[in-house]
């Protein structure tokens, strides 16, 4: 199934059926007086968080959705009947917003949270609630209301713990694939991860949390370079982000403290708020340099991180294609995240807020 995390969609709640103006006509019954009944009220529109719903796909193809009218008043004192609410499924982490004011009217941050988006309409009065001892026959009755209509953007952001960041080909899907059961894909070419994948580290039998793979970043893809930072709004509700360096890069001309500082740059073009997220240094594929040569090029690659960045980094050692270094640094983030408190809701921001865009030592000492 193709991955969609973007969507824009049109909403109408049901309107209202009218009151009707009638009288009673019966046998032995000339002046039955009014029994004109009111109109139903119109369906409303839901929206339900559901965790087997896992992208937006449903919402790209078909773009309008409405709830079902009330039905018309009858005679007899007949009301009509109320039309049927309408209930969306998304997945569960999914934004909405009002396209005209950025206004957010939803976030669907727990899975069952079910949001009212669009009110029905109220259905007419028919004359029987006009009757009065001064007008007896009353010929009056009133329409049923419009139901609500919305132009809506969904925007799907992952609900994680962990992120993980990196240039193309650093090793963060090989990183994924060596702490959790997910299989993203691997190749020895650039952008093999083109949607975010999520998998599970299991700890131990009752800890666990969940780790986010988006695709990489490259330089100027606040500019749209590459895949760009669209994926980047996944990792807006993890608690710690994991930047993954390529220590031994396959380039002669790649530099690793350019490279790492690259994501730093991007991270602070497209959210302030998202680059001061805690972040810890990941030196992955260590098993391809010498061991003579590898404790001074950690050293110096560590030195030269400081000079440019003076915000203190844990940083770990690892090796993912061997796992040499994975659990242990697995252990350190589980630790980690029980100190981290957990994301809060962002339903109380406006969107005008939020982005839309169309070990080293395994001890972990910082840097």
């Amino acid at each position: 199934m193709r991955f969609i995390d973007e969507a824009k969609i049109l909403v109408g709640a049901g309107d209202g059926g009218n009151g009707i103006a009638s009288f009673r006509r019966e046998k032995y019954e000339p002046e039955g007086g009014p029994d004109g009944g009111d109109g139903g009220h119109g369906g409303n529109v839901h929206v339900l968080a559901d965790r087997n719903v896992n992208t937006l796909i449903e919402y790209r193809y078909t773009r309008r959705f409405r709830a079902k009218r009330g039905e018309n008043g009858g005679s007899s004192d007949c009301y009509g009947k109320r039309g049927q609410d309408l209930t969306l499924r998304m997945p569960v982490g999914t934004l909405i917003a009002d396209v005209n004011t950025n206004e957010i009217l939803a976030d669907l941050d727990e899975d069952g949270k079910k949001v009212l988006l669009a009110k029905g309409g109220r259905g007419g009065l028919g004359n029987i609630h006009f009757k009065s001892s001064v007008n007896r026959t009353p010929r009056q009755c009133t329409r049923g209301e419009p139901g609500e209509q919305l132009d809506l953007r969904l925007e799907l952001r992952l609900l994680a713990d962990v992120g993980l960041l990196g240039l193309p080909n650093a090793g963060k899907s090989t990183f994924l694939r060596a702490v959790s059961a997910a299989r993203p894909k691997v190749a020895d070419y650039p952008f093999t991860t083109t949607e975010p994948h999520l998998g599970v580290v299991r700890v131990d039998q009752d800890r666990s949390f969940v780790v986010a793979d988006i695709p990489g970043l490259i330089d100027g893809a606040a500019e749209g370079a590459g895949l760009g930072i669209r994926f980047l709004k996944h990792l807006m509700r993890t608690r710690l982000l994991l930047h993954i360096v390529d220590l031994a890069p396959f380039d002669p001309q790649a530099d690793p403290v350019r490279d790492a500082m690259t994501i730093v740059h991007e991270l602070e073009k497209y959210d302030p708020e998202l680059a001061s997220k805690p972040r810890w240094l990941v030196l992955n594929k260590l098993d391809l340099i010498p061991e003579d040569e590898r404790e001074q090029r950690i050293a110096d690659f560590l030195e030269a991180c400081q000079t440019v960045n003076t915000r203190a980094t844990p940083s770990f050692r690892v090796s993912a294609i061997s796992g040499d270094g994975c659990r242990l640094l697995a252990q350190k983030l589980q630790e980690a995240l029980d100190q981290l408190p957990r994301a809060s809701s962002s339903a109380v921001k406006t969107a005008s807020a939020v982005h839309f865009p169309n070990g080293l030592c395994e001890d972990g000492q910082t840097s």
